[in-house]
C-alpha cells in the first residue's frame, strides 16, 4: 500500500524510506529504532502473498468496509479495461522455437525485426511468456496485458478487478466473468463503451439478467443495441457515470506507478493490479466516509 500511495518504484526504495520516515515506520508497526528489513525479504514475502491470494480478499474487505457505510450501489455498473504495459522488451519477443542463447549469450545485442513477421501464435517473450503484443487504437503494438474493472455508479468504486491476457476478446470476456462473480438474483445494468456493443456480449449480459446500457457503435455495422434500451433515461446517465472508471486507470498509471508493471508473470500482475484497485478505493473513502458522517 506504501508503495502504490507514495508512488515507489521498487522495495529498494521503500526499504530506503522506512529508514528514515516516521509515517511510513508507524504505518508498519516498527518503532523509530527498530531495524529496517532486507529488501529481497520483502520481494519473498510478496510471493507468499500471491501464493494465498491475498490481494484479491483485500480489495473483498475494502469492498466490504463502503458496503458497510452504505456507499455501494448493487444495481448499476460500469465495466472497462486498459493496457497495463509489461516488464519485458520487444527484444525478449522472440519465436518460440528460438533457444534463449540463439545470440551467443548477448543480453543486450541490439534486436533485428526487419522482415520478420512477429505473431503471439508463434513468438512469446522470453523474459515475461505471460504478455503478449497487442495494440489498442493508434498507438504502437507493445508487450501487454490487460486490466479490468466493475465499478458501481453510487460513488464510482471500484466492485472488483483482475487481469487477462491482452487479447481481442479479453476485455469482453472478463466483464462478463466480473458480472457473474455478483451475488443475488436482483435486476442489474452495466455500462460500456463502443468496444463492447458486440452481439455476443449484449447477449450474454441479458442472459444473466444485467441490462447492457453499452454505447452504440454504429460505424459500417449494426449496431447490437437498440430503441428498447436506449428510450430510457437510464441509459444515458449509465453512459455519463461510466466516465468515472477512467480515474481509477488515471491514478494508477500516474500515481502509483502501474503504467509499466513491475512484475512478471499472470499471478504477480494480477494481484499487483487488484492491490492497486483496492488502493484507489481508500483514498477515495475518507471523504466520503466524512461526507456521510456529516450529511
Amino acid at each position: 500500500m506504501l508503495q502504490l500511495f507514495y508512488s515507489l518504484r521498487s522495495e529498494r526504495m521503500l526499504m530506503e524510506q522506512l529508514r528514515y520516515n516516521l509515517l511510513f515506520r508507524w504505518f508498519v508497526g516498527l518503532a523509530i529504532d527498530d531495524a529496517v528489513w532486507d529488501h529481497s525479504v520483502f520481494s519473498k514475502n510478496r510471493d507468499r502473498l500471491n501464493e494465498e491470494a491475498v490481494a484479491a480478499e483485500f480489495l473483498k474487505e475494502v469492498v466490504r468496509l463502503a458496503q458497510q457505510k452504505n456507499l455501494m450501489s448493487d444495481e448499476h455498473f460500469s465495466v472497462d479495461g486498459t493496457l497495463l504495459q509489461a516488464w519485458a522488451s520487444q527484444k525478449s519477443f522472440r519465436s518460440k522455437d528460438e533457444p534463449p542463447d540463439r545470440k551467443g549469450g548477448l543480453r543486450n545485442a541490439p534486436p533485428d525485426f526487419k522482415g520478420e513477421e512477429r505473431r503471439n501464435d508463434t513468438h512469446e517473450s522470453k523474459s515475461d511468456p505471460d504478455s503478449r503484443l497487442f495494440r489498442k487504437g493508434n498507438t504502437g503494438a507493445q508487450l501487454s496485458y490487460q486490466g479490468h474493472v466493475l465499478m458501481e455508479h453510487r460513488n464510482g468504486l471500484v466492485r472488483a478487478a483482475c487481469v487477462s491476457r491482452a487479447t481481442g476478446h479479453g476485455e469482453r470476456e472478463s466483464a462478463l466473468s466480473l458480472l457473474k462473480s455478483l451475488k443475488g438474483n436482483k435486476r442489474r445494468t452495466v455500462a460500456a463503451d463502443k468496444a463492447y456493443d458486440t452481439a455476443d456480449f449484449v447477449a450474454a449480459c441479458r442472459k444473466v439478467g444485467v441490462t447492457p446500457h453499452v454505447a452504440q457503435n454504429d460505424s459500417n455495422r449494426r449496431s447490437a443495441i437498440d430503441g428498447r434500451t436506449t428510450r430510457h433515461a437510464g441509459y444515458d446517465k449509465s453512459l455519463k457515470i461510466r466516465a468515472w472508471i477512467e480515474t481509477h486507470f488515471g491514478w494508477i498509471k500516474s500515481a502509483a506507478g502501474l503504467r509499466q508493471v513491475k512484475q512478471r508473470g499472470l499471478v504477480r500482475v494480477d494481484a499487483l493490479f487488484q492491490f492497486a484497485m483496492a488502493a484507489s478505493n481508500l483514498v477515495r473513502l475518507p471523504k466520503l466516509i466524512a461526507a456521510g458522517a456529516s450529511a
